[in-house]
């Protein structure tokens, strides 16, 4: 078995993994990111960019404009034939995982970081002061640090443990819709409830629309899988069933994940470096996820930089979105019962700036925002 020895191992190519290694690479430190993925893939995500993540894509000389990038100024809700919209209280985008991540990586490759895809690490352990990792190709690599950006997919030996809601699946389907559907749908995120669940519609890059959609366990059980879940979703929220009447799904089956810890913040660190849904998991109604990984992977790589500790990191982490992430829990879990679907589109139609205060209340401070190093 070959064995390295290397100062900063990224686990992970997202964007919290890769956000860790282009901080660490502009501070001029050696850095090796491990992908498991071969090839540029798409991933269960709302594909949602607010402008804390638009802005930490740029500092880092990645533009999502030019990736393709459409924007969204307004959120429409909708529960059975209830509707309410307003305007986004900030300027967002709407862009592909399958882009933003393969950007991310060139940006890291471009700053002279050792990328490896195709290799999964099947074993980590600290021995003394240092870390071992053991990977799928038989190699060893001897790392200082460490920073976990596996996303959602933990690290055998190192899983995160529950959040507040834990009964959550996950589902993602790319489709193509009609041109008058495409019209509608420009601008907008589309957030609806159906019994047991929720989920958004955006457009993204070449007019593809994303479908993300979450279910509770327990509810998708009962409905018999994806496909009756989706139709009956359908059948209920009369906006989804306009959205997508003849629309064309462009996968032969959706991607799916579960189970997703919606709530959690890590409390120990134990010497690791968490970065992204392995330091925090929104709840994704929010749109504020790859905000979090972002943040999350400067914040790591900054403190790491000056010479604090990895649960000092978390500690700051903890401090700074408990906040945003315990009320967005409280609405998500309420959102999935037949109560919360009913109140929640009548509030909102009765008080236009209710939707506003939620997006803006559950966001990253203002105050916590990394934008610190080389422009």
């Amino acid at each position: 078995m070959s064995s390295r020895t290397i100062e900063h191992l990224v686990i992970g190519g997202g964007p919290a993994g890769s956000m860790a290694a282009i901080r660490l690479a502009e501070a001029g430190r050696p850095v090796m990111l491990i992908e498991r993925e071969r090839t540029d893939h798409h991933k269960v995500c709302g594909e949602f960019l607010s402008q804390e993540a638009v802005a930490y894509l740029r500092r880092v000389r990645v533009s999502p404009a030019d990736l393709g990038a459409v924007p969204v100024r307004r959120v429409r809700l909708s529960a059975g034939r209830r509707s309410a919209e307003a305007t986004l209280p900030f300027p967002a985008l709407s862009l592909s995982r399958r882009v933003l991540d393969a950007a991310l990586l060139e940006r890291v490759a471009d700053l002279g970081c050792e990328i490896i895809r195709g290799v999964s690490v099947d074993r980590l352990c600290a021995e003394g002061s240092r870390w071992t990792a053991q990977c799928s190709d038989g190699q060893a690599m001897s790392a200082q640090t460490v920073f976990l950006a596996s996303g959602k997919h933990d690290l055998h030996g190192w899983s995160r443990g529950n959040g507040v809601q834990n009964d959550m699946v996950g589902f993602k389907l790319h489709w193509r819709l009609s041109a008058a559907q495409t019209q509608e749908l420009r601008e907008c995120m589309e957030l609806f409830l159906f019994r047991g669940g929720y989920g958004g519609l955006a457009l993204v890059e070449e007019e593809i629309a994303n479908l993300c959609l979450v279910v509770r366990r327990e509810e998708l059980r009962r409905m018999g899988g994806w496909q009756e879940t989706l139709t009956a979703a359908v059948r209920e929220n009369w906006r989804l069933q306009r959205l997508l009447e003849g629309a064309e799904g462009l996968w032969p089956r959706p991607l799916a994940i579960s189970p997703i810890p919606y709530g959690y913040l890590a409390a120990q660190a134990c010497g690791l470096w968490r970065v992204g849904d392995q330091a925090a998991v929104v709840p994704s109604f929010t749109g504020d996820g790859i905000s979090i990984a972002l943040h999350s992977g400067r914040l790591a790589a900054q403190m790491c930089l000056s010479g604090e500790s990895a649960d000092a990191y978390l500690q700051a982490l903890r401090t700074q979105l408990n906040g945003s992430v315990a009320l967005a829990t409280r609405i998500s879990r309420a959102m999935v019962s037949s109560a919360g679907r009913s109140f929640g589109v009548m509030t909102a139609s009765l008080l236009p700036g209710a939707m506003r205060w939620i997006a803006a209340a559950t966001r990253i401070p203002a105050t916590a925002l990394q934008f610190d190093g080389p422009v």
